[in-house]
């Protein structure tokens, strides 16, 4: 497939979802909903939400579910005001099947098991619906506020964070005993767990979180049982400048690493899944999205219109590209061997991984070392200053001492 560019009307903040021969997104303040010729970029329908769109518009059975709401809070503490809920489309036309409506914004991707829809809202709520015509199945009570968190299903039990009231607490639901498997409480954080899809493997819970205040905020990665919601590990990816919404980067697990992006200090971190011990890390910009991968390169994107690839075993630049405006903050999809990624100047692109790899210019921000080198090249940074140190007190003392002559 060659470079490619879908034109939307408005500002895209949702990953775009790709099904067959077609590619669907929609739109972050108008809340239009589109569907495209994935080869040729032509526009097949149009149709609109209620409210914004950040929703994916995940696919199944000849139908497209997403959510709309937004991220305002309404007297009673619920978030979204106006219109929330699913919308449920026929893929072909473009056509509203049904809508249901939340009393939360459904700003987090529905999933979609066995036979039902499930949606986590801003109502603090998860909502069971029949994909055929919209009915409520079940309501489940999580107790505490959905912002970006979209839901992981894994082995029958769906993964989700969430914020308000205090404390942030991360839940697991059982999908086959409809019931909570557990839920941990974070204390200290005061933001992200909300916003973060979580990632799972190897029985092993991803996310991540800030802790301290907008003034001084640090931002961490949790690993945590996914039986139990016991915690693993966590590691501290440091301190930097609060950033406006998407607070906490969003990772992915890949061949046993986790890999993730810090807006708060603007680096893209590997780690080690089971151990938690730093791999590397890559200096950058502000990234919130979540990192794609494939055959031993991980890409991310950031705000500044950059695609970087990066070799996932010691970090080191293998490509870049430079699209136009900022990139979505829900991240790229790769499909065969072409990456999708939105973009807040109102594009969908469609770009061949050969055109990142084949791309690897000069001039690339500098890649930090793993947590093994850095007291090495600490060492070496202060011997070569006090070396400098001395030759520049030799050369004063020579000079001073030529002046008396």
């Amino acid at each position: 497939m060659q470079y490619q560019t879908y034109q939307t009307a408005e500002q895209i903040r949702a990953t775009p979802v790709v099904a067959g021969d077609k590619m669907f997104v929609g739109n972050h303040n108008s809340g239009d909903l589109f569907a495209f010729d994935v080869k040729t970029g032509e526009k097949l329908w149009q149709n609109k939400a209620p409210n914004w769109v950040h929703s994916e518009m995940i696919y199944h059975d000849g139908k497209v579910f997403v959510g709309f709401g937004n991220r305002f809070f309404q007297g009673d503490g619920i978030r979204g005001t106006e219109e929330s809920g699913v919308l449920a489309l026929d893929a072909e036309s473009g056509d509203i099947l049904w809508k249901y409506n939340t009393k939360g914004e459904v700003m987090p991707t529905p999933a979609f098991y066995e036979g039902s829809v499930y949606v986590a809202t801003g109502d603090k709520h998860l909502y069971k619906l029949d994909p055929a015509s919209g009915d409520l199945l079940e309501k489940i009570e999580i107790g505490s506020t959905v912002s970006m968190s979209s839901p992981n299903i894994t082995n029958d039990t769906l993964y989700v964070g969430g914020s308000g009231p205090l404390p942030f607490t991360f839940s697991a639901y059982d999908l086959t005993n409809e019931e909570f498997k557990w839920q941990t409480e974070f204390p200290e954080v005061f933001a992200g767990l909300d916003d973060v899809p979580p990632a799972v493997s190897d029985n092993i819970v991803v996310t991540t979180a800030l802790t301290g205040n907008s003034d001084n905020p640090e931002h961490w990665l949790y690993a945590l049982d996914a039986e139990t919601g016991d915690i693993i590990w966590q590691k501290t990816l440091g301190t930097g400048e609060f950033v406006k919404n998407n607070k906490s980067g969003a990772p992915i697990i890949y061949e046993g690493k986790i890999f993730v992006g810090s807006p708060i200090t603007k680096t893209f971190y590997a780690y080690d899944l089971k151990s938690g011990e730093k791999l590397w890390e890559y200096e950058n910009e502000v990234m919130k999205a979540p990192p794609v991968a494939k055959d031993g390169v991980v890409y991310f994107s950031n705000t500044k219109g950059m695609v970087y690839a990066l070799d996932s075993e010691n970090g080191n630049v293998v490509g870049q590209k430079e699209l136009n405006g900022t990139l979505a903050p829900s991240g790229p999809i790769i499909i065969n061997d072409t990456l999708f990624v939105g973009s807040q100047d109102s594009n969908v692109y469609a770009v061949p991984l050969t055109e990142i790899t084949d791309n690897a210019q000069s001039g690339q921000d500098t890649k930090l070392e793993s947590e093994g080198d850095t007291e090495d090249n600490n060492i070496t940074y202060y011997a070569v200053a006090g070396f400098l140190v001395l030759v520049l007190i030799g050369l004063l003392f020579f000079i001073k001492k030529r002046r008396t002559k």
